[in-house]
This record gives C-alpha cells, structure tokens and sequence, in this order.
C-alpha cells in the first residue's frame, strides 16, 4: 500500500520538522489586505493623521502665510532648513501627510463597502427563530391569560409593529405557536453611514486640493480687482488648477467702513467693532454691475469663489522726486499693521532714484500718534486721529535686478547704507500729512500727501465645499444613530396552558442596554391591554413573572 509520503514527488519535499509553511505571495497580499482593512487599522490610521497635522498648527505653512515662513527662517537660521527638509512647512502636502491620508482612505473603502454588503443581506433575512427556553434570556415575562394561542399572537404582532418591530411567525409543533420581532438595524445603519460620509469627507477634501485655489490680495479704496493670478499677492493653487482661466469677475472696492470702540474704558478701549466694504461687482465683461457689501463672515459669491474680507490698513500715498523735480513716485503704499492700535510697517523701492543708485525708504505709520513716557512717538488709537508717517532712508543696490523675488513689505539693506543727515546721525525723519521733507545728499524730496485706507481680501475657490458640508452632516447623523439607538431582539410565545394560554415574553440586546427590560414590560402590558379578556387572576405583569428572571444567569448573547 503506498503512503502519502511516498507519493510525494522530488519538487515538493516536505518541510522541515519545527518550520511552518510559508504563506507564499498570494498569502501575504491577503492577510496584508485584511490587517489594512480592518477597523482597528482605520481607527489607529485616523489617530495617525490627527497626530501628524498637530505640527501644521506648530509652524508656519508656506500655503497660509508665506511671510511668517519667511521670519521664521530669519529668527531661527540653523533649525528652519532642518524642518524643511521633512516638510514642516508643508505638513498637509507632504509625503509622509499624503501616505497616511491615502492609506486611511483605502482602508476605510476595505472596512465599509465589504460590511454595507453583508448589513444589506441582513436587512433582507427575517428576525432569528424563537429560543426553546425563552426563560434563559436576560429578560424574561410570563403571564396566564384567558384568551386563543391565535388571538395573543395576532396582538402581539400587531404591537410590534406599531413599536416598528420586524416580524416573523415561527410557529410549529414542536415549540408552540411564537413570534420574533427585531429592531434596530437603523443603529448598524448609522455605524455603516458614518464610515460612508467619512470616505466622502476624504474625497471632498481631494477634489477641494486638487481643483481649488487659495490667494490674497490688498485692495485700495478707490481701485479696482480683476480675478487673476497676476493680480494676486500670494497663490496657492491646487494641482490641476490652470491659473491663465479663472473665472473672469472683477470689483471696485468703493468705500471701507471701520468702527472702533471709543465708549469704553480699559482692554476694550478701541477694540474693533465693525469692518465692511461697498465693492461693484462685474461677473464678466460686459455684464451689468452690481452693488454688494462685504463683511467679516458674509463673503461676497463670485466666479464660483468666495471673497473673504479679511484685514483692513492704511495706505499713506507718498511722492517722491528726484533732485531736478521729476516725479519718480506716486502712489499709495499700503503699511501692514503690527498691533491693536494700528502701528504699521512698510516700505518704498525706487529703482536708480540718482547717482547714489537705487533709494529705499523704511516706514513706520502711527494713526494716532503720541509720545509715550520715554518721549517715542507711538499710536494710541486705531483710527486717524492724529496721523504721522516716520521713515528711515537707505541708498544702494535694492537687489531687484537680481531676478531673485522679493516681499514687497520689506527691505533687504544688506547692500545698502543708511542715508545720514548733515551732522552724521542716521537719519529719520517724521511727516504730518501735506508736509515735504528733503532730503540730503541731493537724493530729491518726500511728499506725505495724504492717507487712504486698503483692505485685505482671502479668495478662496472649493469646488467640492458643499459637498463637505454634506458629508459632514451625514456623519454627524450617522455617528448620533449609531450611538443611541439600540439594537433589540424580542419574541413571544403563547402556548396552551390549563385553564388558558401562558404569554411569554423573552428579550435580548445585542449590545448594552439599559432600557431592555423597560420595553419588555412595555410590550408585554401593550399585549395585555389589546387581548379581549383580563389576565386570569388579575396579577400584574411583575406579579406574574417568572422566578427564572431573578435566579437565572444571563446567557451567553448568541445567536438563537
């Protein structure tokens, strides 16, 4: 007789006493497919992705705020090529961000659609056959009633379904005449939705980085905004966004209005109390102009964007000349602000403004200006009160033939020299509006004309943000069913007795529930109301209970 071991063929030998069998590649890829898609992996996932955008919140982005970049390499030059080189600065576009994100997003596909599959099929099968022994279950009511095995039934069903049970009729000869109910499923349905809604949140998030744009742009009052990528002061597009065909809608920002507080006293002295802006809006060339107000939180709907209003300042509007007269500078320059009352910073670059090349001129706004105990100039109040405009002259190479950008708030000195007054002090100097200083050295003379307010506007343009609202919502409502809606089983017996018919009453939780017992007693009385005679005897349903309710274990929750 030949054995299995001499039918072993030469290219399989068997494997070494004490070495278990490899799984080989098939295996692998599907136990690595079932740890991926498991729900414990996606939980563990999403705690990773929480973990990893903590450091986005930590350091500046370069797609929010460029210029905080920009300072925090200068305030910290060793440590910030470090953080750079690990995308600390593009946390949510960085590759190790990306991998667990994309991996979140197929596991949560995995877990879900494979369980929404099996829910459906459950959703169809008819509640589980009665138990032999409704007694073994945690809940448990027995009560003799005058009245048909057929009648108690037809009842009960009739109250199961007005509960919003499912039923079905088991019976048979062999354990009675029964009824199973089930409710609930609408919990596995919640669980199930929000999964679902979270994917939908994922792929929204997607589509909103691959087909949206972030950008920001300082507005005069008195100039107009066309929506386009030149116009911009910073860009942050997504990855298919072609920034040659945006939407082709324009505005004037006609008048800012700003209100502080003058009323109160302390902290909330010249708080802000209201920003808006009158903007005219065109939709396209050639289409009729429109009259809208923007306000913090009420952004004005254009071009599928929503323009945000989102900062305000002064531009004080500075002439320069040069030694003959002739006009090399003359416009509004905007000052970015640097503290609650309004002290602003910015600066003007006049390209070969003479012999001694290029000028460069620093500047300090006060809205309000007022000497503070050591006799500096500060502001006092956010509002023109009393404007003074300080500035600081530098001659040289401003570097902007260098082909290298450059931020238009500020000034690179490092090849440049401070201008000097005659005594050989560096100079500085302070304006009222329409006053003119000139300067030494032949470089020409300033002109403070006058001060206009701007406004800084955040474009944003999300196709996929309804949709995120939706989803959003969806998993809230998933998230809540799943949560306080519970899952119960409940089936009741009427089987013939003497001297009448015993009503049973067994119910079962799939999961913790404290009001198990309370809609046992609830169905059971519901029965007894609707049955045509009283219970024999007049007992109550907690007269009448078994004694099993008390003695009984309860029973390993299975299914029956």
């Amino acid at each position: 007789m030949t054995t299995v071991e001499e039918r072993r063929t030469d290219a399989e030998p068997p494997a070494p006493e004490g070495r278990p069998v490899g799984l080989g590649l098939v295996g692998w890829v599907r136990w690595t497919w079932r740890q991926l898609t498991s729900m414990r992996t996606a939980l563990l996932l999403l705690m990773l992705l929480a973990v990893l955008a903590v450091p986005g919140s930590l350091f500046p982005q370069r797609n929010i705020d460029q210029v905080a970049v920009a300072q925090y390499y200068q305030d910290h030059p060793d440590l910030a090529p470090w953080l750079n080189r690990v995308s600390l600065f593009d946390v949510y576009s960085s590759p190790w961000f990306s991998a667990v994100y994309l991996l979140l997003f197929i596991s949560l596909v995995g877990c879900v659609l494979p369980r929404t599959k099996v829910h459906l099929a459950n959703l169809r099968q008819a509640p589980p056959r009665t138990p032999a022994r409704l007694s073994r279950l945690p809940e448990h009511r027995a009560v003799p009633v005058d009245a048909a095995p057929g009648d108690v039934l037809r009842v009960a069903q009739e109250v199961l379904r007005a509960r919003r049970y499912r039923t079905a009729d088991f019976s048979d000869d062999r354990r009675g005449p029964s009824l199973a109910g089930q409710r609930g499923e609408l919990r596995e349905t919640g669980n199930l939705l929000f999964h679902l809604a979270l994917v939908g949140v994922l792929i929204a998030i997607a589509v909103g980085g691959l087909w949206g744009y972030r950008a920001q742009v300082i507005v005069e009052q008195g100039d107009a905004y066309a929506n386009s990528q030149a116009a911009y002061d910073s860009w942050d597009p997504g990855a298919l966004v072609d920034g040659n065909s945006l939407p082709p809608f324009a505005f004037t920002l006609d008048a800012l209005h700003v209100a502080f507080d003058r009323d109160s006293t302390g902290n909330q002295f010249g708080a802000p109390r209201s920003f808006s802006a009158d903007v005219t809006v065109t939709d396209a060339p050639g289409d009729p102009a429109r009259k809208e107000q923007i306000k913090v939180n009420e952004p004005l709907r254009a071009g599928g964007a929503s323009v945000y209003l989102a900062g305000n300042g002064y531009a004080p509007v500075i002439t320069v000349r040069d030694a003959a007269g002739n006009v090399v500078f003359d416009q509004g320059t905007p000052f970015l602000v640097q503290d609650a009352n309004y002290t602003s910073t910015g600066v003007v670059k006049i390209p070969a403004a003479g012999t001694y090349g290029d000028l460069g001129l620093q500047g300090l706004f006060l809205p309000t200006a007022s000497p503070n105990s050591d006799g500096v100039p500060v502001s006092t109040f956010p509002d023109l009160e009393n404007p003074e405009l300080l500035l600081f002259a530098y001659t040289g190479d401003l570097g902007i033939n260098d082909g290298v950008p450059q931020n238009v708030y500020e000034l690179d000195t490092s090849r440049m020299q401070r201008v000097t007054s005659p005594d050989g002090q560096p100079l500085r100097f302070a304006m009222k509006p329409g006053e003119t200083y000139q300067l030494p050295n032949g470089l020409g003379s300033v002109t403070f004309d006058r001060v206009e307010r701007y406004a800084g506007f955040t474009v944003r343009h999300d196709p996929a943000r309804a949709a995120a609202l939706v989803f959003s919502l969806l998993a809230i409502v998933g998230l809540t069913a799943s949560l306080f809606v519970p899952r119960r089983r409940l089936w009741v017996r009427a089987a013939s007795a003497s001297g009448g018919t015993l009503l049973e009453v067994g119910a079962l939780a799939r999961s913790e529930d404290h009001g198990l017992a309370t809609e046992a007693d609830a169905v059971l009385a519901a029965v007894l109301a609707r049955l045509p005679a009283a219970p024999s005897g007049g007992a109550s349903p907690d007269d009448t209970a078994t004694d099993t309710d008390k003695t009984q274990p309860p029973p390993r929750q299975e299914e029956p």
